[in-house]
């Protein structure tokens, strides 16, 4: 079985990026057989930079996607999404990858579930 997560909000400022994310750690603890998915859109391509620098005791994405990945979660990032943010060139965290739309309607047809955030 797998899950696709589709975060379409920035890391900060909502709590979606969070909540989608709490969410695929919990499918990771609780229910290792399932394969978990998370493709980054629109300002959720923000979500996969490096270096993210929270208050103490503030959730923090960026440590949230590497658990996320650690765990055996695969992490994609829309590339038009990154382009329009500048974020082209740019490193992103170790295990995501620029994809495309392509790459996502396959995850979508894949999918048992998903969600959208």
């Amino acid at each position: 079985m797998n899950t696709l997560i589709i975060i379409n909000d920035a890391p900060y400022g909502t709590e979606k990026a969070y909540n989608a994310l709490r969410m695929a750690m919990m499918l990771q603890k609780e229910h290792p057989e399932v394969e978990v998915r998370v493709f980054l859109l629109a300002d959720a391509v923000t979500c996969a930079l490096p270096n993210q620098i929270t208050p103490q005791g503030y959730y923090n994405i960026e440590r949230m996607l590497r658990a996320v990945i650690s765990k055996g979660g695969h992490v994609k990032a829309c590339g038009t999404c990154s382009e329009a943010r500048g974020l082209k060139g740019l490193p992103l965290l170790e295990g995501v990858e620029i994809s495309t739309m392509s790459q996502m309607t396959q995850w979508v047809v894949e999918a048992d579930r998903s969600l959208t955030f």
